[in-house]
């Protein structure tokens, strides 16, 4: 993206002092249209910048929820009855290292896929064990507040997974890059039309691939300098190496 930006940048200024034998005819329909233009790729520019804050606050939000529901299940898991209860538990803690293991896969590659797949695997053996549960006790209130959250812990995953694919479209992004390129380069023509404000270009050409950077980065998730932090997951599979809180319901 810089070279593309300050290239064309770099290709307004030469222009510019090349027919610059020409400013009185061109400084006048130039000025009005590298205005217009710039306020166009101002909003173009936003609108994209609002786009990947939007989905990065949004699977920001899911890996908490996922962590909650995982965590929930896993302290309403210790309520069944052995040795369902043990089972349980073992692989909730197997399913949330699947679940940071989907937090660092780079969406849509093998790694993604086989943590997806793993985690799938994990939910049909809970919710197996949770449905023996419930058939054993019919009218007890642990199996059906369990089943309920495990229910809910299942449904999360595939928020999660469309969170992560829920990337900015390719033509807005595409769009950023030429429209602010051409912009620039715009810019720097009648600047160097005029004989100066070409440090000032410069800048503002540099700028602005900053931000188109930050732009590509917050939707890249899992790469980058900005990531969806997995940070919830960890601490939550670290609580899960202390012994269990509520101890197996005894049969009376």
């Amino acid at each position: 993206m810089f070279a593309i930006v300050l290239g064309i940048t770099g290709l307004g200024l030469f222009l510019g002092r090349r027919l610059r034998h020409r400013s009185e005819h061109l400084r006048e329909p130039l000025g009005v249209l590298q205005a217009a233009l710039l306020g166009l790729v101002g909003l173009v520019l936003a609108f994209g910048l609002a786009l990947a804050v939007g989905r990065h606050e949004a699977r920001r939000d899911a890996v908490v929820d996922d962590a909650n529901a995982i965590g929930t299940t896993y302290l309403r898991a210790q309520t069944l009855p052995e040795p369902i209860r043990t089972r349980s538990l073992e692989l909730l803690r197997r399913y949330t290292d699947a679940s940071i293991q989907l937090s660092r896969s780079v969406p849509s590659t093998a790694r993604e896929r086989r943590a997806i797949a793993d985690g799938e695997e994990l939910q049909r053996e809970l919710w197996a064990l949770g449905g023996r549960a419930l058939s054993d006790a019919p009218t007890a209130s642990a199996p059906r507040l369990y089943v309920e959250t495990l229910n809910e812990m299942i449904d999360m995953q595939t928020v999660r997974i469309a969170a992560l694919n829920n990337r900015v479209p390719g033509a807005v992004l595409a769009l950023e890059v030429i429209s602010a390129a051409v912009a620039l380069g715009l810019l720097a023509f009648y600047l160097a039309l005029l004989g100066r404000g070409v440090l000032t270009v410069l800048l503002a050409a540099v700028l602005i691939t900053s931000l188109l950077v930050v732009t590509f980065d917050l939707d890249r998730p899992t790469r980058g300098l900005i990531r969806v932090p997995s940070r919830p997951l960890t601490d939550l599979r670290a609580s899960m190496e202390l012994p269990p809180a509520a101890a197996a319901p005894t049969d009376r």
